[in-house]
Order: structure tokens, then C-alpha cells, then sequence
């Protein structure tokens, strides 16, 4: 007969590693972040099973829905290298809604996966302000969440996220999409720095030169590496949604991972080449110290990071004169980056001598 057990004091979860105490009291110290991000067909309130969603007070009449889910990558180990956990939440939220946009949808709501080996109310806390906030830009509601407390899984500190957004455009609206033609224009709106893409490269570097997230960014006077590099992604939400819905927008292009050149080519039609002169704005010194630093020719430099350029945007020649205008009192800063000619491929970009801090002019296609 087995004795196991016998003689033992008994075990709980709280021995185990997980603290189900903690985590209801970072449910209740996360509600007001969720009420914040409140917005029609969304009566924010956690606790529930699952979040609802009205989509007809939300002022829909026949949505089609559209899904993302991303995360934020190796980004996480700066911010716990630092300290600074606010603005990830921020970088999770802007990774899908942005992608979001791309397919002409409005993002609706938005849930999160927070994980870690033990919970540190401060840190999710923290965390999901950042998430919050970057609902609010985006104008979708956080309806939901878990938080996983996984001893074992992680090391102390560590944690990990993933975001999943859902949003809705009219079917109308999807189905009558303004087709891309030659002569068309395409805008590039500005990035807000590296975003969340490329950051396995960024500590390499700051690895073999020997520098902490401590020590000042040379690229940013006043500034740590670690808060420089965590600066958060851009949204583009906002400044986007008013030319998707009068029809000006042709097609638009995330520039994340692979950036330019394996990004662009996944809205262009056959027979139409995306021509970009990367002379038409200057590399941001984040990414000139980074070039240098990592010796990038310009065709891994260019498939590595957004290279400044975190949306590309696709417009009729007679539209991009007034829709750049917009984009720009929406607080984006654009670019005329190129033009749709008949080509092979689905993108060429060069640069001319000197510029970008190349010697020779250069050309890559994607």
C-alpha cells in the first residue's frame, strides 16, 4: 500500500510558485485601465469568462471582421533590463492594430496575454497601463485578458506578451478597393524609431561593443540606450482612418519585419514595381549609429529595420498632395518616398552616393 504523502505537510498552489491572491488583486488594480479605454459597442468590465463586443452599436451594418495577433519580441529584455516596463504595453498594442489598418479595418477591441514565473503587481501593473494607453490611441478597448503565473517556465523577472486585436470594415468598403496604377504615389509616414522589429540585432550590437541599456545613446542626447531604444511604435490608426474611409487610401504596407523590401511587395499587384528613392528622407540617427555599429549594407540594413518609414501608403497621384496635409495635422510626419511604375519587381529602392552614409549609389529590390 503507498504511503506517499504520509508524514508530509501539505502542499499548496501558493507553495507551488502561483499566488491566486495576488493576481485577483492585480485584476482589480488593472479595472479602471480597462474602463479608461471605453468606446461604443465595448462596456468595459474584467472578470468575466469573456469580453462582448456589439458591432451594431458600434455603428456597423454588415461588418466584415479581421483578426491580428502579434507580440513584441526580444524588446521585453530591454525593458526588464531597465526597469521601464510602461511603454511595451504601448509596442504590443501598435503591432496589431497597425496591422490591422493595413486591412482597411477599424480596430474594435483588444486582449492581452501577460506571463511570467511570478507575478509582480507593480510590473503587469505597469505593463497594462502601457496597454491601455496604446488602446486609447488606437481607440479600441481592452475588453479582456490572462495573466499566467508560471513558475518554472521563466527566470526571475522575466516575462513575456502577446496581443490579439479584432476590428471591422463594411463589406462594401472591402470589396471595393481602388486598384494600385502606374503614375500612383507612395507616401512614407515617419516612425517614432526601431518600433519593435530587429531588436535581436540591437543587443548583438550593444553586446560586442560592450554597452549597457545604462550607458548614454550617442543618437540621443539626454537619453539612456535603454530608454532611446524603447521608445514606443508609432500608431497610425487615427491619422489613417479618415482616407480609408473616403476611398483616397489605395493600399498601405506595415513595415515591420523584413521591413521595406519583404513588406511592400505583399500589396503589389503583378506587373507594377514600387520604385523608392531612399534619398527622399534622411536615415534617423538611431539607424545611422546602428549601420555603422553592425557595418549593414544597405540590403540587410533595409530588410532589418523600418529604416524610418513605419507605414508605406498608396494614393493617386492627383490625391497625395491633400492627403499628406492630413496625415500631418494628424501628427504624422510623411514623406513622398516613390512611385508605382511597370516593372518585374515588386519593389526597388536606391540611394545616391554620400546619402545614408554609403559611398557608392546603391540599389535593392525586393
Amino acid at each position: 500500500m503507498s504511503k506517499t504523502g504520509d508524514n508530509k505537510p501539505p502542499l499548496t498552489y501558493a507553495d507551488a510558485g502561483v499566488d491566486i491572491e495576488a493576481g485577483n488583486q492585480f485584476v482589480s488594480a488593472i479595472g479602471p485601465l480597462a474602463k479608461s479605454t471605453q468606446r461604443p459597442g465595448a462596456n468595459v468590465s474584467l472578470g468575466g469568462f469573456a469580453g462582448l463586443f456589439d458591432t451594431k452599436a458600434a455603428g456597423y451594418e454588415d461588418p466584415l471582421l479581421v483578426a491580428a495577433t502579434d507580440g513584441v519580441g526580444t524588446k521585453l529584455k530591454l525593458a526588464i533590463d531597465t526597469g521601464v516596463h510602461d511603454s511595451v504595453g504601448i509596442d504590443l498594442v501598435a503591432m496589431c492594430v497597425n496591422d490591422l489598418i493595413v486591412q482597411r479595418a477599424e480596430p474594435l477591441f483588444f486582449l492581452d496575454y501577460f506571463a511570467t514565473g511570478k507575478l509582480s503587481g507593480d510590473v503587469a501593473e505597469a505593463v497594462v497601463k502601457g496597454i491601455a494607453e496604446g488602446c486609447r490611441q488606437a481607440g479600441c478597448a481592452l475588453i479582456g485578458g490572462e495573466t499566467a503565473e508560471m513558475p518554472g517556465m521563466y527566470g526571475d523577472g522575466d516575462y513575456d506578451l502577446a496581443g490579439f486585436s479584432v476590428g471591422a470594415v463594411e463589406r462594401n468598403a472591402a470589396e471595393n478597393v481602388p486598384a494600385i496604377c502606374e503614375g500612383d504615389i507612395i507616401l512614407g509616414l515617419a516612425s517614432s524609431g526601431v518600433h519593435s522589429n530587429g531588436f535581436s540585432l540591437v543587443r548583438k550590437v550593444l553586446d560586442r561593443e560592450g554597452l549597457s541599456v545604462q550607458d548614454p545613446a550617442p543618437f540621443a542626447p539626454g537619453q539612456s540606450l535603454g530608454e532611446a531604444f524603447l521608445t514606443p511604435t508609432q500608431i497610425y490608426v487615427r491619422a489613417l482612418m479618415p482616407g480609408l474611409k473616403d476611398g483616397t487610401v489605395k493600399a498601405m504596407a506595415h513595415i515591420t519585419g523584413g521591413g521595406l523590401l519583404e513588406n511592400i511587395p505583399r500589396v503589389m499587384p503583378g506587373g507594377l514595381t514600387a520604385n523608392i528613392d531612399a534619398s527622399a528622407w534622411y536615415l534617423p540617427p538611431v539607424f545611422t549609429w546602428l549601420r555603422e555599429r553592425a557595418a549593414l549594407p544597405p540590403a540587410e540594413l533595409l530588410k532589418t529595420f523600418n529604416c524610418g518609414i513605419g507605414m508605406a501608403v498608396i494614393v493617386s497621384a492627383d490625391e497625395a498632395a491633400g492627403y499628406r496635409t492630413q496625415i500631418e495635422e494628424a501628427g504624422i510626419a510623411s514623406h513622398i518616398i516613390g512611385q508605382i511604375e511597370k516593372g518585374d519587381a515588386s519593389v526597388t529602392i536606391a540611394g545616391r552616393a554620400g546619402h545614408w552614409g554609403y559611398t557608392e549609389a546603391w540599389q535593392v529590390a525586393g
